[in-house]
């Protein structure tokens, strides 16, 4: 797979292109919902591939910050999670951080997340391997239980440093001091404009530099030993399933493709189509809260 130098970023024309372009015999037929046959390949796997998007936790309540409606006041996620939103005004994009911290505070994993932790802990009893590639940076994953995650995009819940580099988890409520009360996503809201000082700072000895949150903005390249990671498990995985992904955030977006490209069955769960779908061998309508537990049941052919 040749992923790795991909930054992150909404998929642009040319990828999208390659989406929809025909692929060999993976565009010759439609993607089926036959669960059943989906259970007898999925009993068989036995190193299987999760990759998952804000759809899966959109049933949690979290909000996505995209399509109609997704903005925090005036500006979507893309306006505020990069680089050059932060330095010029590190007060506005912590203002939106603390919200999105404050109300992950208060979600809880939903059907799917339980559904696929139960799965990743009921198969490695039987020397079968789960990997979950998460773009989500809200942890719901590894509240719901999984242990084997890869999250490619960061945590809401992890700090770093802008001078010293140091990354930690960080779960304090307000995060600081200034911060407390701010962050509402009125429209109307106006901005706290907090001095840089009073922001997250660093508590290393001697080093006292501002934080960010450790995620992967626009424009910035996700970190290699998490991608290379990430290769690994999809160019060795036998089933591969892509639960609530919009498929328009690369280099995320052509993972599942490239594993369906070699002929390994890619099974999608989402509330519409994307530009890959045709390129999957399944595909399940509905909220992933309703169609992935069934899917990801014991079968009746494991062991109790």
């Amino acid at each position: 797979m040749i992923v790795h130098r991909f930054a992150c970023g909404v998929i642009n024309t040319h990828l999208y292109a390659q989406l929809r372009k025909p692929w060999g015999i993976q565009a010759m037929a439609r993607p089926s919902s036959d669960l059943a046959a989906f259970r007898e390949i999925f009993s068989k796997s036995n190193n299987i591939a999760i990759i998952t998007g804000a759809g899966v936790s959109a049933e949690s309540g979290v909000p996505t910050f995209r399509g109609a409606g997704g903005y925090w006041r005036k500006w979507q996620a893309q306006d505020l999670a990069t680089p050059t939103a932060f330095a010029h005004n590190p007060s506005c994009v912590w203002e939106f951080y603390h919200y999105r911290r404050e109300v992950m505070l208060t979600k809880n994993p939903n059907a799917a997340h339980l559904a696929i932790a139960e799965c990743e802990e009921r198969l490695s009893k039987q020397d079968r391997k789960v990997t979950i590639i998460t773009q989500n940076i809200d942890e719901l994953h590894r509240r719901a239980g999984s242990k084997n995650l890869l999250e490619i995009h960061g945590s809401l819940f992890k700090t770093r440093c802008t001078m010293c580099g140091h990354e930690e988890a960080n779960y304090k409520s307000p995060i600081c001091a200034a911060l407390e009360g701010r962050g509402a996503p009125d429209p109307d809201a106006h901005d706290a404009q907090i001095p840089v000082e009073q922001l997250p700072r660093c508590e290393q000895r001697g080093c006292n530099g501002l934080l960010r949150p450790a995620v992967v903005w626009f424009d910035e390249t996700l970190d290699a030993d998490i991608l290379s990671h990430a290769e690994k498990v999809l160019d060795n995985c036998d089933l591969c399933l892509v639960v609530g992904t919009s498929s328009v955030v690369y280099p995320a977006a052509m993972f599942a493709p490239q594993v369906a490209v070699r002929g390994v069955p890619v099974a999608e769960f989402n509330m519409e189509n994307t530009p890959a779908t045709e390129r999957f061998k399944f595909h399940f309508h509905g909220p992933c809260g309703t169609t992935l537990p069934p899917a990801l049941a014991r079968h009746e052919s494991e062991p109790n």
